[in-house]
């Protein structure tokens, strides 16, 4: 069970910032990317736990480093086309995102790629009632723990299979304020958490 502690808030959750390539979807293999929606594999119970999150009057927002896009692989017309397709996708379960924010440039170029704060900036420009006292990040790679710890956020990290951990996982483990196997279980823990505190 997830409880407030050291990585924990003990107010009330208000926003959830999600990765996108191995919480939402299944990740691609190392160097490889999700180009189109036919490579866009949405994970099991993705849009019961987004409708959930919506249904307690959550914000969610996804922040998502999209390095392809600086490679020419492809552009960031193709990545607005996967969200528009999966906001379709969720609306068929009463589900939907707030918000997308990308980072299109490669490493070393900007201060938006994760785990530098460009996107939860940009969130706040948007959204100014977002604090990272009321917010957590779900991603599944030590870039989104850096990324949410470096803020002072609450971080939970969902653990793939194995063969599909990013590099760098055990540092991910280990700077992870929480571990789920996937969005669903992290979801129903952060909801009866959150419940308790209200």
């Amino acid at each position: 069970m997830l409880r407030p502690g050291n990585s924990a808030r003990s107010s009330q959750l208000r926003t959830v910032f999600l990765d996108r390539d191995g919480v939402l979807n299944e990740k691609m293999p190392e160097g490889q990317y999700v180009r189109s929606w036919d490579d866009f594999h949405l994970l099991a119970s993705v849009p019961q736990a987004i409708a959930q999150l919506n249904q307690r009057g959550l914000r969610i927002i996804v922040v998502s480093n999209q390095r392809g896009i600086a490679l020419n692989l492809y552009t960031a017309a193709n990545v607005h086309t996967i969200h528009s397709r999966f906001q379709d996708l969720l609306a068929s379960h009463g589900a939907h995102i707030d918000a997308f924010y990308i980072c299109p440039h490669d490493m070393g170029q900007c201060n938006c790629r994760k785990p530098m704060s460009g996107m939860f900036e940009k969130a706040v420009a948007d959204f100014p009632d977002i604090s990272v006292a009321s917010s957590v990040v779900i991603g599944d790679s030590f870039s989104d723990m850096e990324f949410g710890a470096r803020l002072g956020m609450e971080t939970i990290l969902i653990e793939s299979a194995p063969e599909h951990q990013p590099p760098g996982n055990e540092k991910a483990r280990a700077l992870a304020g929480h571990r789920f196997p996937s969005l669903a279980e992290a979801v129903g823990a952060l909801l009866n958490r959150n419940s308790e505190v209200a």
